[in-house]
């Protein structure tokens, strides 16, 4: 009998190697190495008696006789507004996000949102008994949901049950790390198991015409666990993300082949729950100090939704030889360029002091147009002049100083402008770019075009002074 060959897999990117190492040479990973069998491995070869492939019918592009499958809504606002406007048939979804964070939560609300449409609804858990699935249904209030739940790790097994009966609308699998295929010679929660079972999933799917939502565990530095190829293998990846002692959650699309990225869903945990935010601008502005230095409003975008948030920055005098440079909710590189553009054609000098940055309610934004909303934070601790609090703020800062257009400005005036602000410092529009529909009337909301970043920090500066903690004063050179 011939020895079965060996292979020496990651499971943090799938990169295959002959030996065991203690790090990978092609992600990094630490002790993130396990033996696996090479006949189940990636690049295995076929199995023996293997039939030849056969001949598919091809259809064509340019049929429009075949209307798109409908959607399926779950009657929970936020979370269609992440996936595109329901779920769509036969696609595949990766919920990613820290333990305890109530993904299981948001699933199970969602399964009897659906199940009382009078949907097939299938809740595959294997990390808790069905008992235990029914207190926490029990707890949020959706016992009686018609939910069909099982407690089984076992694809195989899994795919025969999903397959027998009518084809369920929704099926959530919790967590794909636990599943597990005989096909596949190696653990539980190893690279090869969680491809194979990943893919006798997507298989089901796409041939039953259902949904399936997968769970994935996340590693310490908030990446789902396991190889990131599953990531590429379904339709839609999600994460749910906050932050501990808050109640605040954001369901984030981070992949969606089928509506757009980059959409957020905001929710508040209950008692009773996760219950949704309508308006979360209003939320994160609730209990600002709109009296203190430092703070700017910034008029944002998340996906296709505008998001007010604050900004919050504080510059002290520092006793340290390198100066400290500490930020929450927003890139530290970016912060570093907006200082550097401050010094170099703003006449700010920020070299002796301690520089702290934050994004008020624990949200993390990604976009450049925050740069303008952030430089004028720091201008006003330094300074120690409270900006007024009406007013938001947004625009990239280029390198030379000038403030460059970003996108979809009328949406995010509306927002302010519904919000009961009044001013607004944009960047300058583009010459070819005619008045926006829809735009804000003068009566509704101020406009002030800033070309340059000096030009904003002369209006800072010429503003009401109020008292600084730090007694830091500064104003631009002439």
């Amino acid at each position: 009998m011939a020895k079965p060959r060996l292979a020496y897999v990651c499971q943090n990117c799938g990169a295959v190697s002959q030996r065991w190492q203690g790090r990978c040479e092609s992600c990094g990973a630490w002790n993130s190495i396990v033996e696996e069998s090479a006949g189940s491995g990636i690049g295995a070869q076929a199995a023996p008696g293997a039939r030849k492939g056969r001949v598919f019918a091809l259809s064509s592009l340019a049929e429009t006789d075949r209307p798109a499958p409908p959607r399926t809504t779950t009657g929970i606002a936020e979370l269609d507004r992440v996936i595109g406007g329901g779920f769509v048939p036969g696609s595949v979804l990766l919920l990613g996000g820290e333990p305890g964070i109530g993904k299981s939560t948001l699933l199970a609300q969602a399964c009897a949102a659906l199940s009382m449409k009078d949907r097939r609804v299938i809740y595959i858990s294997g990390e808790e008994a069905v008992d235990q699935v029914r207190l926490r249904a029990l707890r949020l209030g959706v016992a009686g949901a018609a939910i069909e739940l099982a407690a089984e790790t076992n694809v195989d097994d899994i795919v025969a049950t999903l397959s027998h009966g009518a084809a369920p609308a929704l099926v959530v699998i919790d967590s794909i790390q636990t599943m597990w295929t005989p096909l596949v010679e190696s653990a539980p929660g190893t690279v090869s198991q969680v491809r194979g079972a990943a893919q006798a999933l997507i298989r089901f799917a796409k041939s039953a015409g259902a949904a399936v939502i997968l769970v994935g565990h996340v590693t310490k530095d908030g990446q789902i666990a396991g190889p990131r190829v599953v990531e590429h293998m379904v339709d839609a990846v999600l994460s749910f993300e906050g932050e501990g002692g808050r109640d605040l959650r954001l369901l984030r699309g981070v992949k969606n082949r089928f509506g757009p990225t980059d959409e957020i869903g905001v929710f508040e945990m209950t008692g009773r729950g996760l219950a949704e935010v309508p308006n979360p601008s209003a939320l994160f502005l609730s209990a600002r100090d709109a009296a203190a230095p430092g703070a700017a409003v910034f008029a944002g975008m998340e996906g296709t939704r505008p998001l007010l948030v604050e900004f919050q920055a504080l510059v002290a005098q520092s006793a340290l030889g390198t100066p400290r440079r500490t930020v929450v909710g927003w890139d530290a590189a970016r912060l570093s360029m907006v200082l550097a553009v401050l010094e170099a054609h703003a006449g700010l000098k920020l070299g002796q002091y301690d520089i702290y940055l934050s994004v008020a309610g624990g949200l993390r934004v990604g976009e450049p147009a925050a740069d303008l909303a952030a430089a004028a934070a720091l201008v006003s601790s330094l300074t120690g002049r409270t900006l007024a609090a009406d007013s938001v703020y947004f625009g990239e800062i280029a390198l030379s100083g000038a403030i460059r257009p970003v996108t979809q400005a009328n949406a995010r005036l509306k927002e302010a402008a519904k919000l009961g602000f009044r001013r607004a410092t944009r960047p300058q529009p583009s010459p070819d770019a005619g008045a926006e529909k829809g735009e804000p009337t003068a009566d509704e909301l101020v406009v002030h075009a800033c070309k340059h970043i000096s030009e904003l920090v002369a209006e800072i500066a010429a503003g009401a002074p109020s008292s600084s903690p730090n007694g830091a004063r500064a104003s631009p050179r002439p």
